[in-house]
């Protein structure tokens, strides 16, 4: 294996995030990784992930801030050829105020929290800026606002419809229009937007479609002007109320069905669909409203929000039902593992799904203990269990390419980082045995920080 480095210029003050969110202080590269197990050929690609990492010396604020740093893994002939993380070169990493006289820069934003391929272009997303697109080898090309028609900020947890290829987005901001919804075309020529009216401004991290409506979550974590100093402007408010709507696709200019729900907050969605009634099902990982507060206020520098979550009640997975004919809706809980980072096999979006992939850390005798969690559709679960010294990323499928192949089968692939920070492994399960030893195991060049999302990107055929 070889390596080379690269630093930016450090800035501010000195970083208190430790052990597995601790950044890393440059950009390298690894090339002919070991690999213990067999690779499967078909796995041959990028896999991407993105996360917060300040710049040395940069005092965060906030788990979630720090400027976006991609960690790839080029995968080929069963080989893992390369390894190299790179910072996502914003506006911010630059040192542009996000806030001018002018208004708001969507360029100035730390593009940090997921990476997306659509149109034939990827891109570095975070929810209050412009995506920014990167090349495969990760260097930045620059913000992208679709040739002048976007004028929001964009999610960081966009839709594609896998038969239309249409991705869904929206964008949220603590000024009047609180919630705008856009619809970019699959060549990435065409997008429509429109305002939908919310109570104030929330802070909605994720929603969901189906292959008839987009569904919103109006829930009750707010923008407050007195956090803006905090660098992490959002807070409970209990007084919101917490409510889902749904919104038909096919009339853009159609009244948003709200149904109001129990208070709850939701990071990520699982899968949505309509079911053969009419009805639309949306499963998510949902925090009770204690639990919600409590996750919030303890996702700060030097603690272990997924310890802290845990304590106090985590996200479990849930369901509601709503059915937009009368009005009436129901809400489930799935399990009781406490789970986070839901996916699904993404030719499902917006289809009902069978399997819900997602990750765990609960205490096992007086410790943290890490595992990939399978969830099947009536709630039973099984999980590779990775022990008390490693955590898993979020786990992202691969289906295979098996003619009629069943839904599950295919690869599981996560980064996962030892609790201190010191070591990680690109790891690939065997989605139909989950609980199983791994297929394979890609040891990287440094320890890889926790992190949010990312994405496989096979090559092109």
């Amino acid at each position: 294996m070889t390596r080379s480095t690269t630093t930016p210029t450090p800035l501010g003050r000195r970083s208190t995030l430790g052990g597995r969110f601790a950044p890393v202080p440059d950009e390298i590269n690894g090339v002919d990784l070991p690999v213990e197990g067999t690779l499967p050929p078909e796995l041959t690609g990028r896999y991407v992930r993105n996360g917060p990492n300040p710049l040395p010396g940069e005092e965060p604020g906030h788990l979630f801030t720090g400027h976006g740093m991609l960690h790839g893994v080029r995968l080929r002939d069963g080989r893992a050829e390369w390894y190299r993380n790179r910072w996502v070169r914003t506006g911010a990493l630059e040192g542009r105020p996000y806030l001018t006289d002018e208004g708001i820069d969507y360029t100035a934003v730390p593009a940090n929290t997921h990476v997306i391929e659509h149109g034939g272009r990827l891109f570095a997303l975070v929810e209050n800026g412009f995506p920014y697109e990167v090349d495969r080898d990760l260097a930045t090309v620059g913000p992208c606002d679709f040739d002048g028609r976007l004028t929001t900020a964009m999610t960081a947890h966009p839709k594609t419809d896998p038969v239309t290829g249409d991705l869904h987005f929206f964008g949220y901001s603590p000024i009047p229009p609180f919630l705008t919804y856009h619809r970019l075309s699959a060549d990435g020529t065409d997008l429509v937007s429109r305002p939908v009216e919310v109570a104030g401004p929330t802070m909605m991290h994720d929603f969901a479609i189906t292959a008839e409506h987009v569904l919103w979550l109006d829930l009750p974590m707010t923008f407050q002007w007195e956090r803006l100093a905090s660098g992490m402007p959002f807070g409970w408010d209990e007084g919101y109320g917490a409510r889902i709507g749904v919104m038909r696709q096919d009339d853009p200019a159609c009244a948003v069905t709200w149904f109001e729900v129990d208070p709850c907050y939701v990071f990520h969605v699982g899968g949505a669909h309509t079911d053969a009634r009419g009805r639309v099902v949306l499963d998510a990982a949902r925090y009770a409203g204690a639990d919600a507060a409590a996750m919030w206020e303890d996702s700060a520098p030097g603690s272990d929000p997924a310890g802290r979550a845990a304590a106090t009640g985590a996200a479990r997975m849930y369901r509601w039902t709503l059915d937009p004919r009368d009005g009436s809706s129901t809400g489930t809980p799935l399990e009781d593992r406490g789970v986070e980072f839901p996916t699904i096999d993404e030719s499902l979006v917006g289809r009902a799904a069978r399997w819900c992939y997602a990750i765990a850390d609960r205490g096992v005798d007086g410790k943290r203990a890490g595992a990939v969690v399978k969830v099947d559709a009536d709630g039973s679960t099984v999980a590779h269990e990775l022990g008390p010294d490693v955590t898993a990323g979020e786990a992202v499928f691969v289906p295979s390419a098996a003619p009629g192949r069943a839904e599950d089968d295919g690869w599981l692939v996560t980064i996962t980082t030892t609790r201190d920070g010191t070591a990680s492994q690109l790891l690939v399960l065997d989605a139909t045995d989950v609980a199983g030893a791994p297929v394979a195991a890609v040891t990287l060049p440094r320890g890889v920080p926790t992190g949010f999302h990312g994405s496989w990107f096979p090559d092109p055929t």
